[in-house]
């Protein structure tokens, strides 16, 4: 392959065997090398093809600003992340974790650690992407000798839970907090925790991932099964009112009309988990 551009010592890019445009990186690999010149095969240590062209532009701004250091370790956390997770993640997570860790690092180096708001809701909504995170702690902490905090892993969870939603990063925090207001009017209402390592408080918390996308994407359930709302709200009324409240916060702080079949489905969800499995 011969060089196209030339980002700095360790980075260039070039064009793979089908025309796209790759990111090749390595030690020295561009030093002393100009664009037209082939790329010396046995210094390539990565090669990166991203699908869009605008997360290429932003990648290729990212290389030139981070150390090559920061790239390997992100992109060694990322390969964790895909085995852990078993989920495909969007290719922008190769700009948005490395951006993140590395200044993370600078900014932990500085004496500059940030509480994270959301810890203990990460923690629970997101168990999988959460144990990445502290994994990505122990990385960085092998390789830089920086100690990140819990509050960290769960800012580097959130990037994984981004990469496989899709959208941005904000979208992610919206549905937390969402997620987060369900949970303290269910505690409200029913004055006690919820068993945390219950299966229908994992069913429950992967439903509120859904209906919170649904919020913050403005998509709707269908009212199909809309007929049973009377039923379940006979069965459960404590349930039914707990849902209720839900969606009346929801549409007041969100504009968003959860409909006769949401509010089926989050009594049902709320009476499994709080009143002894419902059914």
């Amino acid at each position: 392959m011969k060089i196209d551009k030339v980002l700095n010592n360790n980075v260039v890019i070039a064009r793979d065997e089908n025309g796209a445009e790759t990111v090749l990186m390595g030690r020295g690999l561009a030093f002393g090398r100009r664009a037209g010149e082939e790329v010396p095969a046995d210094k390539v240590e990565k090669r990166f093809t991203l699908q869009s062209g605008q997360l290429s532009s932003r990648f290729q701004q990212l290389l030139t600003s981070i150390p090559l250091s920061h790239f390997l370790m992100s992109e060694r956390i990322i390969n964790h992340a895909k085995i852990s997770l078993g989920k495909e993640l969007s290719d922008s997570i190769y700009v948005t974790l490395p951006d993140h860790i590395s200044a993370a690092v600078e900014r932990y180096r500085q004496g500059l650690v940030l509480p994270n708001p959301l810890l203990w809701d990460i923690r629970q909504f997101y168990k999988e992407e959460y144990a990445v995170g502290l994994e990505a702690n122990r990385i960085v902490f092998e390789e830089t000798g920086v100690q990140f905090t819990e509050d960290e892993a769960a800012f580097i969870a959130l990037h994984f839970v981004n990469a496989q939603v899709g959208g941005e990063i904000r979208d992610v925090y919206d549905m937390t907090y969402l997620m987060q207001a369900a949970f303290r009017i269910v505690r409200e209402q029913y004055r006690r925790e919820p068993d945390c390592d219950s299966l229908e408080y994992f069913r429950f918390v992967t439903h509120l991932k859904f209906f919170a996308r649904r919020i913050v994407s403005g998509q709707h359930y269908g009212d199909g099964d809309a007929d049973l709302l009377d039923v379940v709200w006979y069965k459960y009324p404590r349930a039914y009112d707990c849902a209720r409240r839900i969606c009346s916060y929801v549409e007041r702080e969100k504009g968003f009309s959860s409909g006769k079949n949401e509010l089926l489905y989050l009594t049902i969800h709320i009476a499994r988990v709080m009143e002894n499995g419902g059914d």
